[in-house]
Protein backbone atom coordinates (compact mmCIF):
# COMPACT_ATOMS: atom_id res chain seq x y z
CA UNK A 1 0.00 0.00 0.00
CA UNK A 2 1.32 3.44 -0.96
CA UNK A 3 2.01 5.81 1.93
CA UNK A 4 2.93 9.47 2.07
CA UNK A 5 6.48 8.49 3.03
CA UNK A 6 6.89 7.08 -0.49
CA UNK A 7 6.53 10.55 -2.01
CA UNK A 8 9.29 13.16 -2.40
CA UNK A 9 9.78 16.03 0.04
CA UNK A 10 8.05 18.58 -2.20
CA UNK A 11 4.87 16.52 -2.15
CA UNK A 12 4.91 16.13 1.63
CA UNK A 13 5.43 19.89 1.99
CA UNK A 14 2.45 20.61 -0.25
CA UNK A 15 0.34 18.09 1.67
CA UNK A 16 1.05 20.00 4.88
CA UNK A 17 0.03 23.31 3.32
CA UNK A 18 -3.12 21.89 1.76
CA UNK A 19 -4.12 20.20 5.03
CA UNK A 20 -3.98 23.59 6.77
CA UNK A 21 -5.91 25.27 3.95
CA UNK A 22 -8.66 22.64 3.75
CA UNK A 23 -9.08 22.45 7.53
CA UNK A 24 -9.47 26.24 7.74
CA UNK A 25 -11.97 26.39 4.88
CA UNK A 26 -14.42 24.17 6.73
CA UNK A 27 -14.92 27.08 9.13
CA UNK A 28 -16.16 29.11 6.15
CA UNK A 29 -18.92 26.55 5.58
CA UNK A 30 -20.10 27.28 9.12
CA UNK A 31 -19.66 31.05 8.73
CA UNK A 32 -21.89 31.20 5.65
CA UNK A 33 -24.51 28.82 7.05
CA UNK A 34 -23.89 26.08 4.49
CA UNK A 35 -23.69 23.06 6.80
CA UNK A 36 -24.96 21.62 10.09
CA UNK A 37 -23.30 19.10 12.41
CA UNK A 38 -21.01 17.03 10.11
CA UNK A 39 -22.96 17.23 6.82
CA UNK A 40 -20.60 18.55 4.17
CA UNK A 41 -16.99 18.46 3.05
CA UNK A 42 -14.17 20.31 1.33
CA UNK A 43 -11.31 18.76 -0.64
CA UNK A 44 -8.36 20.04 -2.60
CA UNK A 45 -6.19 18.26 -5.13
CA UNK A 46 -2.42 18.64 -5.03
CA UNK A 47 -0.42 20.12 -7.90
CA UNK A 48 2.70 18.08 -7.15
CA UNK A 49 1.13 14.60 -7.14
CA UNK A 50 -2.12 12.76 -7.91
CA UNK A 51 -3.37 13.12 -4.35
CA UNK A 52 -6.20 14.95 -2.63
CA UNK A 53 -6.85 16.17 0.92
CA UNK A 54 -10.37 15.80 2.33
CA UNK A 55 -12.31 16.03 5.58
CA UNK A 56 -12.56 12.88 7.74
CA UNK A 57 -15.96 11.20 7.85
CA UNK A 58 -18.43 12.14 10.59
CA UNK A 59 -16.14 14.53 12.49
CA UNK A 60 -17.68 17.75 13.79
CA UNK A 61 -16.32 20.96 12.33
CA UNK A 62 -15.07 22.39 15.62
CA UNK A 63 -12.93 19.26 16.06
CA UNK A 64 -11.19 19.52 12.70
CA UNK A 65 -7.45 20.18 12.60
CA UNK A 66 -4.91 20.09 9.77
CA UNK A 67 -3.64 16.80 11.18
CA UNK A 68 -7.12 15.26 11.04
CA UNK A 69 -7.44 15.83 7.29
CA UNK A 70 -7.10 12.65 5.23
CA UNK A 71 -4.88 12.23 2.17
CA UNK A 72 -6.01 9.84 -0.58
CA UNK A 73 -5.00 9.05 -4.11
CA UNK A 74 -7.29 9.90 -7.03
CA UNK A 75 -9.08 6.58 -6.64
CA UNK A 76 -10.07 7.47 -3.06
CA UNK A 77 -7.62 5.10 -1.34
CA UNK A 78 -6.08 6.45 1.87
CA UNK A 79 -2.42 7.43 1.63
CA UNK A 80 -2.10 9.22 4.96
CA UNK A 81 -4.34 9.91 7.95
CA UNK A 82 -5.63 8.16 11.04
CA UNK A 83 -9.34 8.53 10.22
CA UNK A 84 -11.59 7.32 7.43
CA UNK A 85 -12.12 9.92 4.71
CA UNK A 86 -15.48 11.50 3.91
CA UNK A 87 -18.03 9.09 2.45
CA UNK A 88 -18.00 11.35 -0.63
CA UNK A 89 -14.30 10.76 -1.29
CA UNK A 90 -14.87 8.49 -4.29
CA UNK A 91 -17.03 11.15 -5.93
CA UNK A 92 -14.45 13.86 -5.25
CA UNK A 93 -11.76 11.59 -6.70
CA UNK A 94 -13.86 10.88 -9.80
CA UNK A 95 -14.34 14.61 -10.40
CA UNK A 96 -10.60 15.24 -10.17
CA UNK A 97 -9.81 12.38 -12.54
CA UNK A 98 -12.24 13.60 -15.17
CA UNK A 99 -11.96 17.38 -14.76
CA UNK A 100 -8.21 18.10 -14.75
CA UNK A 101 -8.80 21.85 -14.49
CA UNK A 102 -10.53 21.36 -11.10
CA UNK A 103 -8.45 21.46 -7.91
CA UNK A 104 -11.20 22.07 -5.34
CA UNK A 105 -14.52 20.34 -4.63
CA UNK A 106 -17.14 21.19 -2.01
CA UNK A 107 -20.36 19.45 -0.99
CA UNK A 108 -22.98 20.96 1.32
CA UNK A 109 -26.62 20.53 2.23
CA UNK A 110 -27.34 24.25 2.41
CA UNK A 111 -31.06 24.82 2.94
CA UNK A 112 -32.31 26.74 -0.09
CA UNK A 113 -30.06 25.11 -2.67
CA UNK A 114 -30.97 21.68 -1.31
CA UNK A 115 -34.66 22.61 -1.45
CA UNK A 116 -34.31 23.16 -5.20
CA UNK A 117 -32.50 19.80 -5.42
CA UNK A 118 -35.29 18.11 -3.48
CA UNK A 119 -37.89 19.14 -6.06
CA UNK A 120 -35.55 18.48 -8.99
CA UNK A 121 -35.48 22.10 -10.14
CA UNK A 122 -32.58 24.08 -11.50
CA UNK A 123 -32.13 27.62 -10.18
CA UNK A 124 -33.21 29.84 -13.08
CA UNK A 125 -30.87 32.58 -14.25
CA UNK A 126 -32.84 35.65 -13.19
CA UNK A 127 -30.08 37.63 -11.45
CA UNK A 128 -27.04 39.46 -12.79
CA UNK A 129 -25.12 37.72 -10.01
CA UNK A 130 -25.99 34.40 -11.62
CA UNK A 131 -24.76 35.57 -15.00
CA UNK A 132 -21.53 36.63 -13.31
CA UNK A 133 -20.89 33.54 -11.22
CA UNK A 134 -22.57 30.70 -13.09
CA UNK A 135 -23.00 31.83 -16.69
CA UNK A 136 -26.60 30.63 -16.64
CA UNK A 137 -28.88 28.56 -14.42
CA UNK A 138 -27.55 26.27 -11.72
CA UNK A 139 -28.41 22.84 -13.16
CA UNK A 140 -29.82 19.73 -11.51
CA UNK A 141 -27.85 16.49 -11.71
CA UNK A 142 -29.21 12.93 -11.46
CA UNK A 143 -30.04 11.08 -8.28
CA UNK A 144 -27.29 8.81 -6.99
CA UNK A 145 -26.66 6.95 -3.76
CA UNK A 146 -23.78 7.92 -1.47
CA UNK A 147 -20.72 5.71 -1.06
CA UNK A 148 -19.47 5.13 -4.60
CA UNK A 149 -18.32 7.39 -7.42
CA UNK A 150 -21.84 7.68 -8.89
CA UNK A 151 -22.41 11.18 -7.52
CA UNK A 152 -19.11 12.29 -9.02
CA UNK A 153 -20.16 10.83 -12.36
CA UNK A 154 -23.38 12.82 -12.21
CA UNK A 155 -21.51 16.03 -11.39
CA UNK A 156 -19.07 15.58 -14.27
CA UNK A 157 -21.79 14.66 -16.78
CA UNK A 158 -23.98 17.60 -15.75
CA UNK A 159 -21.18 20.18 -15.83
CA UNK A 160 -20.13 18.93 -19.27
CA UNK A 161 -23.51 20.19 -20.46
CA UNK A 162 -23.03 23.54 -18.68
CA UNK A 163 -19.45 24.62 -19.41
CA UNK A 164 -18.17 27.30 -17.07
CA UNK A 165 -20.76 26.63 -14.37
CA UNK A 166 -19.13 25.66 -11.04
CA UNK A 167 -22.21 24.18 -9.35
CA UNK A 168 -24.62 21.23 -9.64
CA UNK A 169 -27.68 20.47 -7.52
CA UNK A 170 -27.63 16.70 -7.20
CA UNK A 171 -31.27 15.64 -7.10
CA UNK A 172 -32.63 14.78 -3.63
CA UNK A 173 -29.17 15.36 -2.18
CA UNK A 174 -27.62 18.82 -2.38
CA UNK A 175 -25.10 21.05 -4.14
CA UNK A 176 -21.63 20.10 -5.31
CA UNK A 177 -19.31 22.89 -6.42
CA UNK A 178 -15.91 22.96 -8.10
CA UNK A 179 -13.13 25.48 -8.54
CA UNK A 180 -9.50 26.12 -9.39
CA UNK A 181 -8.82 25.46 -5.70
CA UNK A 182 -10.82 24.66 -2.58
CA UNK A 183 -11.41 28.33 -1.73
CA UNK A 184 -12.96 28.94 -5.14
CA UNK A 185 -15.21 25.92 -4.64
CA UNK A 186 -16.26 27.22 -1.20
CA UNK A 187 -17.09 30.59 -2.76
CA UNK A 188 -19.20 28.82 -5.39
CA UNK A 189 -21.04 26.95 -2.62
CA UNK A 190 -21.77 30.20 -0.77
CA UNK A 191 -22.97 31.89 -3.96
CA UNK A 192 -25.15 28.90 -4.86
CA UNK A 193 -26.96 29.19 -1.56
CA UNK A 194 -27.25 32.97 -1.89
CA UNK A 195 -28.90 32.85 -5.32
CA UNK A 196 -31.14 29.95 -4.29
CA UNK A 197 -32.41 31.98 -1.32
CA UNK A 198 -32.90 35.12 -3.43
CA UNK A 199 -34.72 33.31 -6.24
CA UNK A 200 -36.97 31.56 -3.73
CA UNK A 201 -37.82 34.94 -2.16
CA UNK A 202 -38.51 36.44 -5.58
CA UNK A 203 -40.91 33.61 -6.37
CA UNK A 204 -42.90 34.44 -3.24
CA UNK A 205 -43.44 37.94 -4.62
CA UNK A 206 -44.13 37.11 -8.24
CA UNK A 207 -42.60 35.59 -11.35
CA UNK A 208 -38.86 36.26 -11.69
CA UNK A 209 -37.82 37.71 -15.07
CA UNK A 210 -35.17 35.61 -16.84
CA UNK A 211 -32.09 37.23 -18.34
CA UNK A 212 -31.43 36.90 -22.06
CA UNK A 213 -28.65 34.62 -23.25
CA UNK A 214 -26.84 37.64 -24.69
CA UNK A 215 -26.93 39.52 -21.39
CA UNK A 216 -25.80 36.44 -19.46
CA UNK A 217 -22.84 35.97 -21.81
CA UNK A 218 -21.88 39.65 -21.46
CA UNK A 219 -22.15 39.55 -17.67
CA UNK A 220 -20.10 36.39 -17.38
CA UNK A 221 -17.36 37.63 -19.71
CA UNK A 222 -17.02 40.91 -17.79
CA UNK A 223 -16.97 39.17 -14.43
CA UNK A 224 -14.45 36.53 -15.45
CA UNK A 225 -12.07 38.83 -17.36
CA UNK A 226 -12.55 42.43 -16.17
CA UNK A 227 -13.99 42.47 -12.62
CA UNK A 228 -11.60 42.43 -9.67
CA UNK A 229 -7.81 42.50 -9.64
CA UNK A 230 -6.10 40.84 -12.59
Amino acid sequence: MTSLADFPDEVRVEVGLVREHVAALHAQLIKWGLVVWTAGNVSQRLHSADLLVIKPSGVRYEQLTPESMVVTDLEGHVVDGSAAPSSDVFSHAYIYRHMPEVFGVVHTHSTFATAFAAVGRSIPCVLTMMGDEFGGPVPVGPFALIGSDQIGRGVVETLAEHPGCPAVLMRNHGPFTVGVDAEAAVKAAAMTEEVARTVWAAEQIGTPVPLSDEDVASLNDRYQHVYGQH
